[in-house]
């Protein structure tokens, strides 16, 4: 698949890695792959924050966007795939787009540079010297609270002329900065929201999609409120919101995707609720209050 411009829209998940006794778990990742091809998502994200990518080494990683393609190649839908890239050494990040230019992938996501703030004419250059070298588009990945920089509007635009950069994950935190670049960004050039407790805010703004960890649970909603917002019915999305607005609070009372895969793992959908360190796995009070949910939603489903 090819064109991830035509598709970076609608509902994006960025999927868990799942892992069992320190190592990758395929059997897990397989099923989680055959589970979501099938429901009403968009495409994937591979090993960014929710993948955890930042504890995957190469061999894994390849392995992780392999096995994805795999199950839907031998599946009836193909979906396209975004790989997870960050860092804070240019020429490190190129040496790596190098690495993974024949893998199966339709494009990137790439974080600003994190620790190191560069300014906005360092974060201008680093992104131009990454899009002219990637051998697939690029989407941007401005989320200063955790890189401790921000990607202002004047520099997003700037990038944004660029052929190779196709969008924005924004999850800058700040509405009136999103609601301007919404408004100025050139056609084409895709903005899909990062903040799930934020999801129908942005979609209201007019962002073309979400990028929805919150997403891997109540999958049909998050795509109805996408689908309601797009056919402007407002009452209607609001109201399928309202079924999942605490899910998106719920699923980040500690760090992610520690809660998710908790969930995930009580559903059967992977095999261990496993992170790495310096992950943890949730603490019991909060596995009894996502147990406590899971009951709740299977009894109102009943």
């Amino acid at each position: 698949m090819t064109g991830l411009q035509d598709h970076l829209h609608g509902l994006w998940l960025p999927l868990v890695t799942p892992f069992r006794d320190g190592a990758l778990d395929e059997r897990s990742l397989r099923r989680l792959t055959r589970h979501y091809s099938g429901q009403a998502i968009d495409g994937f994200i591979l090993g960014a924050t929710s993948g955890e990518g930042m504890t995957l080494r190469a061999a894994e990683l390849k392995r992780l966007v392999a096995i994805v393609r795999d199950e839907m190649a031998a599946g009836r839908r193909t979906l396209p795939i975004c790989l997870g890239l960050s860092g804070a050494d240019t020429s490190r990040l190129k040496e790596r787009l190098d690495e993974t230019a024949d893998w199966p992938i339709d494009g990137y996501l790439i974080a600003s540079p994190y620790y190191v703030r560069p300014s906005q004419r360092g974060l201008l250059a680093h992104f131009e010297a990454l899009a002219d070298h990637a051998a697939w588009p690029i989407a941007l990945y401005n989320i200063p609270y955790r890189t401790s920089v921000n990607i202002t509007n004047q520099t997003l635009l700037r990038l944004a002329e660029h052929r190779n950069i196709v969008g924005l994950k924004d999850c800058g935190a700040n509405r009136e900065q999103s609601i301007a670049l919404l408004r100025d960004r050139p056609k084409g050039f895709r903005v899909l929201t990062g903040e799930d407790a934020n999801y129908l805010e942005a979609l209201t703004d007019g962002a073309d999609g979400g990028i929805v960890l919150s997403a891997h649970i109540e999958t049909a909603t998050f795509a109805a409120v996408h689908a309601e917002v797009k056919r402007g019915n407002h009452d209607a999305a609001q109201a399928r919101w309202h079924e999942v607005a605490e899910l998106t609070r719920l699923l980040f009372t500690e760090p992610s995707p520690a809660p998710a895969k908790y969930w995930l793992w009580r559903c059967g959908l992977i095999d261990s609720p496993e992170v790495r360190l310096p992950m943890v796995e949730v603490s019991s009070e909060l596995a009894a209050q996502i147990d406590r949910e899971i009951e709740r939603r299977m009894k109102a489903a009943a």
